[in-house]
């Protein structure tokens, strides 16, 4: 089967168009005119929605994968590309669709199947013809089966042996006289081949580089239309090419990741994003129409140097002498999940446990930081005092503690004092300012439940902490076993210092600590002397009302209680926060309070919490009253849908019988974005990398949460970013690798 390619069949283009687009940037323009952006544009006579190609299809990804992109361009008005050797007819594909296909065809050796390819596509009504000049070198093409279109040539084992090594001008002047269709030249890469083009006859020129892009625009002079090929990744893009001449572009590679992991809705999808991100790079630029858009919205960086000098030698650095944490397999697992995640674009991943996006505005943004702004100014201070807020340091615990301090007695029955605040850069430096505070010598330790959220045990790394995992049975952590634990390493002569759990819908696991455990809990803190470090970021993009926590139930203050911000406004805000009211006496007898140590340590950490993030998270909290879980109502029934989505689907394709039979089994959250399975086979990083290789989805060992080792055969899902379609879809690839596995 021939494999997909990029652009015009220049797929090496891609990775040098994007440093050339990741080089260039927007200029902001002035207000935008009333109404959304025109995005259409005419090319080769035909009006599109916008100056998009679709393709080349050199091949489908998925059964009828060739149709389905055909269909979902013709419905967003836009032209599709299809390759010569493609598995429908031409008649099939070009009746499909409103807006005429163009034919991608190649150099035969046989000038008669040349002449039969462009008189089909004709007469399946075909809008244009496109020839890259050049060599093979790029297209991988393979295939066992007949040409739907060249069926006079029989099952061609390598189609490549149909083709020329190379097709010349003399192969475009041929073709040019062959067909009546519109002839577009890819390929070309200077000045002096859009020249020749243009002389052989052709009708547009198809430009495999950005960076030439503006000369070889400049050279056409509009006698044709130019479209560049290559590395269009985002609407930003289409209009920076546009900027830079092009009248079009191709989009390959978001296509394809569409068709692969929807199909044609996942195709509709892209084109959908496409042209809206188009729409929003108008808008930022001030453009009402594509003819508006000119170079000089585009500002570029410096190009790097065609041969740069090497650098000087030096000694490198020893990894042994770094400190021990760097080559802690725990430091290593995000990256590698990230790693696997840019390897198989086009996999399903149940991997990133992030809020779903679909709930964010970015002008939101605006609308929370100016009402943080009026607060202020309501509050009295001074248009110099706001001014001194936003843009300078601030004090270090924060500058939003009692609007935080409000919501938490709003939404969560926690009446704690402002004071006893930190606002801190996500939850991940509240724990390590928690656990720098605490442990102050070898013989101290960490308890955690496990399994558990790497990033507590990987700060504890950090900072050289002992970590004493209490494992959790199917219910939850149980708390004689916290006992025993607690008990077990006493009489080793160390000192448990703290207890980490996540009491609701808990990572990874996805458990939840009943009323009675949590009673218990507390009880065995306070009787131990211990404090429970509380990590409960999914409560309130969880479905239905929550437990209460235990800060609320804590009037020993054996609770630090550790909030975040980024399931609940937004992960970029990078805002999260530590109550932390236990009284600390110093030798004086003086009494302050633990916040009020996290934050000297905060001042040798990050200094302060954004000012600006700080104000978009007060915003927010100020709009919906302090009331998150009303913030968020929207949100957590998407995510409690998505979860029992993904139940459902697995009891589908796996029913009790046969989940029994393969000796599978999974847990049913009620909330939160994971859950467990256990299956009988390893599911380390190498059956990871034959998941996403092989059967297209992703998700997470469960060996990653478990400090003190286990979690072999045990799989998390995460469910919040995903789709319908896409859990659908994901969770039969899951089914098919488990079978797999189990055979």
């Amino acid at each position: 089967m021939p494999e997909q390619t990029e652009g015009a069949g220049q797929g090496g283009a891609s990775a040098a168009n994007r440093k050339a687009f990741e080089r260039r940037g927007l200029r902001q323009g002035g207000p935008p005119t009333p109404g959304p952006p025109d995005t259409t544009v005419k090319v080769l006579g035909r009006v599109w929605s916008a100056p998009l190609v679709v393709g080349p299809l050199s091949a489908p990804a998925r059964p009828g994968g060739e149709l389905a992109v055909v269909r979902a361009a013709g419905a967003a008005q836009l032209p599709c590309v299809v390759g010569a050797f493609a598995e429908r007819a031409f008649a099939e594909l070009g009746s499909a669709t409103e807006v005429p296909p163009w034919l991608r065809t190649y150099a035969f050796r046989e000038r008669a199947t040349e002449r039969q390819l462009t008189e089909r596509a004709e007469d399946a009504g075909f809008g244009a013809v496109l020839l890259a000049v050049g060599g093979l070198d790029d297209i991988r093409l393979k295939r066992a089966a007949a040409p739907a279109n060249l069926t006079e040539q029989g099952p061609v084992g390598d189609v490549r042996s149909l083709l020329d090594a190379r097709a010349d001008w003399a192969d475009v002047e041929r073709l040019r006289a062959a067909t009546a269709l519109p002839l577009l030249v890819a390929g070309v890469r200077t000045t002096a081949d859009a020249r020749r083009a243009l002389d052989s006859g052709a009708d547009g020129v198809v430009v495999t580089s950005l960076d030439a892009l503006p000369g070889i625009a400049e050279t056409v002079g509009g006698r044709c239309p130019v479209l560049l090929s290559g590395g269009v990744r985002r609407g930003a893009d289409v209009l920076t090419a546009v900027a830079d001449g092009a009248d079009a572009v191709f989009a390959g590679r978001p296509v394809l990741h569409g068709l692969r992991s929807c199909g044609r809705a996942g195709v509709a999808e892209v084109l959908d994003v496409l042209v809206r991100e188009l729409g929003d790079a108008m808008t930022f630029t001030g453009t009402a129409t594509i003819a508006d858009i000119g170079p000089a919205l585009v500002r570029t960086g410096p190009r790097p140097a065609a041969d740069p000098a090497p650098p000087p030698a030096a000694r490198p650095l020893r990894r042994a002498e770094l400190h021990a944490s760097v080559s802690d397999p725990v430091l290593d697992t995000m990256t590698f999940l990230n790693e696997i995640t840019t390897r198989y674009p086009e996999a399903i991943s149940f991997a990133p446990g992030r809020p779903y996006d679909g709930f964010f505005d970015s002008e939101q943004i605006f609308t929370h930081l100016r009402r943080y702004l009026n607060h202020l100014e309501e509050q009295g201070s001074s248009p110099q005092q706001v001014r001194t807020a936003m843009y300078q340091y601030g004090p270090t615990a924060g500058l939003i503690r009692e609007i935080i301090a409000d919501s938490l007695r709003a939404d969560e029955n926690i009446d704690v004092p402002a004071e006893s605040i930190v606002v801190t850069v996500g939850a991940q430096e509240a724990m390590l300012l928690v656990l720098r505070a605490l442990i102050t010598g070898p013989d101290d330790v960490l308890l955690v439940s496990s399994p558990c959220y790497v990033g507590i045990t990987g700060a504890a790394r950090l900072l050289d902490i002992a970590v004493t995992p209490v494992e959790e049975r199917e219910d939850g952590v149980s708390c004689a076993d916290l006992e025993a634990v607690i008990r077990s390493e006493r009489a080793r002569g160390r000192r448990p210092r703290a207890f980490y759990v996540v009491p609701d819908h808990s990572n990874p696991s996805g458990t939840t600590m009943g009323p009675r455990a949590r009673a218990e809990l507390l009880g065995l803190a306070a009787r131990h002397g211990i404090l429970i470090l509380e990590d409960s970021p999914y409560r309130l993009v969880s479905p239905g009302p929550p437990l209460p926590t235990l800060k609320s139930q804590d009037p020993a203050h054996t609770v630090v209680h550790i909030g975040s911000f980024s399931k609940t406004v937004f992960p970029g805000a990078r805002v999260g926060f530590v109550v932390a009211d236990q009284p600390v006496v110093d030798t004086s007898g003086r009494t302050g309070l633990l916040a009020d140590d996290l934050a000297k340590i905060k001042s040798m950490v990050t200094v302060n919490t954004s000012s600006l993030s700080q104000a978009a998270v007060a915003g927010t909290l100020l709009a919906a009253g302090g009331k998150v879980s009303e913030l968020n109502s929207a949100a957590s029934a998407y995510y409690g849908d998505a979860m029992r989505a993904t139940l459902r689907e697995l009891d589908a394709h796996l029913p009790p019988e046969r989940r029994e039979a393969l000796g599978v089994r999974w847990n049913e959250p009620t909330g939160g974005f994971f859950l467990t399975l256990r299956v009988p086979f390893r599911a380390d990083n190498d059956a990871l990398i034959r998941s996403a290789q092989d059967f297209g989805v992703i998700w997470t060992p469960m060996t990653y949460f478990h400090p003190g080792g286990g979690g072999l055969h045990g799989i998390r899902l995460s469910t919040s970013y995903l789709t319908p379609t896409q859990i659908s879809e994901g969770v039969a690839r899951l089914v098919r690798f488990i079978e797999s596995e189990t055979a």
